[in-house]
C-alpha cells in the first residue's frame, strides 16, 4: 500500500493537470506499436494491484463530479445507486488460487453502480463463493440516497443498516417472506401498479432484525406479463417511480456485459491473484475515462458507443473526435437494446 500511495502522490499533479488540459491535447489517441502479451503479463505480476486501484478512485470521483445532475429517466435529484455482482470464470488448472467448485475457478466483481451517468463507485473484488449479502456489510449508506438490489440481497437485519441511516432501498421480496398487512395506501392512477400496502415482518423473530413498517408494492410488467412484488423502506415517490427504480438495476447488468465482452476481462494477462485485481481495475479505469470523455466533449453517443471505437482504432494516432466522425451515420454499435428484459430475476 506504501508503494502504491508513493505513486499516487507523485502522479496527481500530472493526472489532474491531464484531466483540465484541453480536449484536443487529453483525447489524441494511440499507443504507438502492438505491445506483446508476455510483457502485459510481466507488468500485471510485478506491479501491485492497489496503485491501479488507486488510479480508479481519482477518475472515479471525477465523472462523478461531472455526472451527479444528469438524470437517469426518473424525477430523483437525490443519490441513486445500483448494487450487484458479477461472476468471472477462470480456469481452474491456471489459477489454482481462485477455486470456485470442485473443476471450476472464478472471482467475484460485486459494484455499486451511480445510476446518475452509470460510473461504479464502489466495487469489491471477492472469491466466487462470496454470498452477494455479504457485500452489505462493506457498503456505508448515504443519508437520502437510494440503493437498489435485488432479492439475491434481501437480508432485513443488514437492510435494517440502511433505514437507520435515513437512507433508502427498493428490493423484490422473497417468496418465504411472511409480511402482515397494515394499511392499503390508495392506489394511484398508473398503469400496472395493482396494490401499495403498509406492511410488517409477521413473525417476532424476523421483526426483531427489522422491527420498522415496510412497503410492499405490486406492480404488473404488461409489456412482458410478469408480476413482481417489490419492497422498500420510502413512503413518498409514487409506487410507479419505485417500480421504474428497479428497471434502472439493469444498468449495472449492462455495465458487467460491455465489461466482461470488451475489455478483455475473460482473457487475463498473468494468473496470479495479483494479476487479476490489476487487469479488472484497469478495466474498470478505461471505462471511467471514456465516461469523462464523453461528458468534456459533449458527445451524444453513448458510453459503450465511444468505448468500441476506441477499441478498433487503439492503435492509431488520430483525435477521439475523429475517429468518431469517421463512423457511419446509423451504423449499429452492436446494443443490446434488443437482447434484455425490463425486469431480471
Amino acid at each position: 500500500m506504501a508503494f502504491a500511495q508513493l505513486t499516487y502522490r507523485e502522479g496527481l499533479r500530472d493526472i489532474e493537470a491531464c484531466l483540465r488540459s484541453s480536449p484536443t491535447k487529453l483525447y489524441h489517441m494511440g499507443v504507438g506499436s502492438r505491445v506483446s502479451k508476455s510483457t502485459l503479463a510481466d507488468a500485471n505480476e510485478r506491479h501491485d494491484w492497489r496503485i491501479f486501484a488507486d488510479f480508479a478512485q481519482i477518475v472515479i470521483g471525477r465523472a462523478r463530479t461531472l455526472y451527479r445532475d444528469d438524470p437517469f429517466g426518473e424525477e430523483l435529484r437525490l443519490s441513486a445507486y445500483a448494487l450487484d455482482s458479477t461472476t468471472i470464470d477462470l480456469c481452474l488448472a491456471m489459477f489454482p488460487w481462485a477455486r470456485f467448485r470442485q473443476r471450476k475457478g472464478a472471482v467475484k466483481m460485486h459494484t455499486l453502480l451511480d445510476l446518475h451517468g452509470n460510473v461504479p463507485t464502489f466495487v469489491w473484488i471477492s472469491d466466487g463463493k462470496l454470498a452477494d449479502v455479504k457485500i452489505l456489510d462493506q457498503l456505508i449508506p448515504e443519508a437520502g440516497s437510494f440503493y437498489v438490489v435485488d432479492r439475491g440481497y434481501v437480508d432485513f437485519e443488514r437492510l435494517h443498516r440502511f433505514t437507520a441511516a435515513s437512507a433508502f432501498f427498493v428490493t423484490r421480496t422473497k417468496d418465504n417472506v411472511q409480511l402482515k398487512r397494515l394499511t392499503s395506501r390508495r392506489k394511484e392512477s398508473a398503469d400496472g401498479v395493482m396494490s401499495d400496502q403498509i406492511v410488517v415482518l409477521a413473525t417476532a423473530d424476523s421483526r426483531k432484525h427489522y422491527p420498522d413498517k415496510l412497503r410492499r408494492i405490486r406492480y404488473h410488467d404488461v409489456e412482458n406479463d410478469r408480476y413482481f412484488i417489490f419492497l422498500t423502506n420510502n413512503f413518498d415517490l409514487p409506487a410507479l417511480t419505485i417500480a421504474r427504480l428497479y428497471k434502472a438495476r439493469w444498468q449495472v447488468e449492462l455495465f458487467f456485459k460491455w465489461i466482461k465482452q470488451h475489455l478483455r476481462i475473460k482473457a487475463f494477462y498473468g494468473t496470479s491473484q495479483n494479476a487479476v485485481k490489476t487487469q479488472i481495475w484497469i478495466a474498470i479505469t478505461i471505462y471511467v475515462l471514456i465516461a469523462i470523455i464523453k461528458k468534456e466533449l459533449g458527445l451524444s453517443v453513448s458510453i459503450y458507443q465511444i468505448l468500441q471505437v476506441v477499441s478498433v482504432t487503439v492503435f492509431e494516432r488520430v483525435p477521439i473526435l475523429q475517429a468518431l466522425q469517421s463512423e457511419e451515420p446509423g451504423e449499429n454499435f452492436g446494443g443490446f437494446s434488443n437482447q434484455l428484459n425490463l425486469f431480471t430475476l
